[in-house]
């Protein structure tokens, strides 16, 4: 085991008292944007102040910000460009606890953030804003220069294991087991989707065990399985988009959703920004029901009566198959998807066709296991937590411990609402740390 004291050899000395020589040590456990950002808070802060604090930033993985790389493959959604009011609706009941940190560092701030590392951004289509270039490997290369020209010192193969006896933190290194005291802690370790890039949600059980208040953490922008595709439509259409539908679904609590957009089939259901979309609703009502089952609109853009009057135009000799194509552009896998669900004598009345058109039940039996999903719900409660995201007295070790990113009990949908109020809660987080420490004008800088 690498000792307290060996470490100090390495690094410098575990602190009694604080001055330029022998600094605060605050230790950031996870290299994801949460952890970069509380690192970025206390590094700027102790530069701009000439504050005597050094900021160490702790991580498992052999270099960070691997989620972050892999959310930037196909262009990194950055942030949502609506107003703020729209915006802070999108994370549900946790709304109210997220509106004093995505106010302090919400869709503008990111924006004016990434302008500030060369990194420009623009708003698409849909409102989503990106990169110019749409790539996150060089806002994240940028960004790691900044931290380490600002002093924060990286730590990597190195898995928290918890605390020691004495309160020192506990590291797994390639070479041996290290431990580490620190004036105060960032927890920023990520939920538990995409455990091969970090994210195992091995947190739990260390905080559990000191009666920290947690939820469950489960599957969040996930995609379900439905009450069994036939082998014929899997093999034949998995992985080919439903385009230009709409998705109802209203839970036996009464709350509804409804939205046009796109979706895949896959091999055993269906995922998707669509479903992702409605997932939580999805998910809450099979945990309660043991099934969920949504409405699709595979024509949204017909009412009621132009598809039924379609349907039943006469078709002659031809088939029904030509005739939603010939009529209602309807083929493919939308036409697919009838056949698959719908019985012979279902098809074969106008009426009950063309009803099924616009409202085609979709039973889903299971959410996807979390470690495929985008993000994951559930995690540290906002109630163990101060205003300032520190462990309240009681809910953990009385080392001052801070909690930031997807570690905490919040979900959102994709858009860059995840992105967003991860970063925003590590800023929270790190100043957070300075107020604790006696920097509180720093920390309002």
């Amino acid at each position: 085991m690498v000792t307290a004291a060996r470490f100090a050899q390495m690094e410098f000395p575990l602190n009694n008292a604080h001055s330029p020589s022998h600094p605060l040590r605050v230790v950031v456990i996870g290299g994801g944007p949460a952890g970069l950002m509380a690192a970025e808070v206390l590094a700027d802060a102790a530069l701009a102040s000439a504050l005597p604090i050094q900021v160490q930033v702790y991580d498992a993985m052999p270099s960070v910000g691997r989620k972050f790389l892999l959310a930037g493959k196909g262009g990194l959604n950055l942030t949502h460009s609506e107003d703020a009011e729209p915006f802070l609706s999108r994370f549900g009941e946790r709304s109210g606890s997220l509106a004093p940190v995505l106010k302090a560092f919400g869709a503008p701030q990111l924006c004016a953030w990434a302008e500030a590392l060369g990194v420009p951004t623009f708003v698409g289509s849909s409102g989503r804003v990106f990169p110019k270039d749409m790539k996150a490997a060089p806002l994240l290369r940028a960004w790691l220069h900044r931290l380490r020209a600002s002093g924060v010192q990286f730590f990597m193969r190195h898995r928290w294991l918890g605390w020691s006896g004495d309160g020192a933190l506990k590291f797994a290194t390639p070479h041996g087991e290290l431990l580490v005291q620190a004036d105060a802690v960032v927890l920023a370790l990520g939920g538990a989707s995409w455990s091969r890039l970090g994210s195992d949600g091995a947190w739990v059980p260390l905080l559990a065990e000191r009666g920290v208040a947690l939820a469950p953490l489960q599957p969040s922008n996930c995609g379900f399985d439905v009450a069994g595709w036939t082998e014929h439509f899997s093999s034949r259409f998995a992985g080919q988009p439903f385009k230009s539908v709409a998705i109802s679904f209203t839970d036996s609590q009464g709350q509804s959703f409804g939205r046009k957009g796109e979706f895949v089939a896959t091999k055993g259901g269906v995922e998707g920004s669509l479903i992702y979309a409605a997932s939580g609703l999805l998910r809450d009502e099979i945990a309660a029901k043991g099934s969920a089952t949504f409405m699709l609109d595979l024509l949204p853009d017909k009412s009621p009566e132009q598809v039924l009057a379609e349907v039943k135009h006469p078709r002659g000799s031809r088939s029904l198959s030509s005739h939603l194509k010939s009529r209602l552009n309807l083929d493919g896998i939308k036409a697919a998807m009838l056949y698959e669900l719908l019985d012979k004598e279902t098809i074969n009345k106008p009426a009950q066709l063309a009803q099924a058109i616009k409202a085609l039940p979709v039973k889903l039996v299971a959410a996807r296991p979390i470690d495929e999903a985008i993000s994951s719900a559930g995690g540290v409660k906002f109630e163990a937590l101060d205003a300032h995201l520190q462990f309240m007295a009681g809910s953990a070790e009385k080392q001052a411990l801070f909690c930031a990113g997807e570690m905490l009990d919040w979900e959102a949908p994709t858009g860059g609402y995840l992105l967003t109020a991860s970063m925003a809660s590590g800023r929270a987080a790190g100043a957070g740390v300075l107020r604790h420490l006696g920097f509180a004008e720093a920390a309002a800088a």
